[in-house]
């Protein structure tokens, strides 16, 4: 049902976050996907995370370009900006917002299509850039607007619904966001919130380009025997390489763990991602052995989730061109312009 509005009141009982909003303040529209669509899972952990996180909705600002993923920003966080860009080009709008206002939490959603296909160069050089903001990719192998042709994300070898095999190689987003300098990357998978809530809390809180692979099966075209995208599959198949916790500045931490390796890992903000490692010889601060790490699995069939790689000490793209702390939309004319004798000062410094 669709075309229902959901109602506008909320029940008084509601639980609220530190700044006053229930949960349901950070909801959207109805869903139009398939009923089971793992990207309703993700939109709800969005939803979860931002509560959580006590983030105001007006001050979050997503975007998206097109396919089925990029519909899911009207299912969350209504009451915050959005745009809907062109096919591929949503990390280019995306940077230019960002370069005009520092002050909004930008928020990135794509899919496979729209990252590894068409927008595969824009995708590179967000993250060369250093643009501060969290990219979340909804990665189901598939083109689902289109009736389910492979993406540049589908496994070869991987059988489609109608029994035809993938022959090209895959794109493995992860480990090109770590080859062109993102700061954090991480992999869920749609089906276990429990780990993909505090993966989206910490990459809210990153200073940086922060990307998550979510693998996000398509119960329509890519959840049947013979894909890897489907959620027997990486049911099956997912490799955790760590569980986490994630705590703002001002929360004390007074959780304990039993058995197995802990990391605390301190972000730019204060904030304290704490990581339980399943596989104690894995080291989230390793570039160069988080890649290695994913393509040593991924021959065995295995998919890699959790904190991939995290560089507490990041910079962004305002830092790295060293622009004013105030906004340049709320910049006046003469602070933008401040005339020639400005210029001439420049072109002398540069003789």
């Amino acid at each position: 049902m669709t075309y229902l509005a959901k109602p506008t009141l909320h029940h008084p009982t509601l639980a609220k976050n530190r700044v006053g909003y229930t949960r349901r303040d950070y909801e959207g529209k109805m869903s139009t996907l398939c009923a089971g669509c793992g990207h309703d899972s993700i939109s709800a952990a969005i939803i979860q995370a931002c509560w959580e996180l006590d983030i105001e909705p007006h001050r979050v600002a997503k975007l998206s370009g097109i396919g089925c993923s990029s519909k899911t920003p009207d299912y969350f966080l209504g009451n915050s900006h959005g745009f809907n860009t062109v096919h591929g080009r949503m990390p280019s709008v995306l940077t230019g917002a960002y370069l005009a206002n520092r002050e909004l939490i930008y928020l990135g959603v794509s899919g496979d299509g729209d990252s590894a296909s068409i927008g595969l160069g824009q995708f590179a050089h967000l993250m060369r850039r250093g643009v501060n903001m969290t990219y979340i990719v909804e990665n189901n192998g598939v083109y689902g607007l289109t009736k389910g042709q492979f993406s540049a994300t589908a496994d070869k070898g991987s059988k489609s619904k109608r029994g035809q095999v993938n022959v090209d190689a895959p794109i493995d987003l992860a480990t090109l966001a770590l080859v062109m300098g993102a700061t954090f990357v991480a992999r869920g998978f749609s089906g276990d919130k429990t780990q993909l809530i505090p993966l989206i809390r910490a990459a809210l809180a990153h200073q940086g380009a922060a990307v998550i692979d979510v693998l996000s099966p398509c119960v329509a075209f890519n959840n049947h025997t013979g894909s890897t995208k489907s959620y027997d599959y990486l049911r099956e198949h997912n490799e955790a390489v760590n569980r986490l916790d994630f705590w703002p500045p001002r929360e004390e931490i007074t959780v304990e763990y039993g058995e197995g390796e802990v990391t605390d890992v301190g972000q730019h903000d204060g904030s304290i991602v704490r990581l339980r490692k399943l596989h104690a010889d894995y080291d989230p601060g390793d570039r160069i052995r988080a890649m290695s790490y994913i393509q040593e699995h991924a021959a065995c069939g295995e998919v890699v989730t959790g904190l991939l790689y995290v560089d507490p000490e990041a910079c962004d793209l305002h830092q790295q061109i060293n622009t004013v702390d105030q906004p340049l939309n709320a910049l006046g004319a003469s602070d933008l312009c401040p005339g020639s004798a400005a210029l001439e000062n420049i072109n002398a410094s540069l003789r």
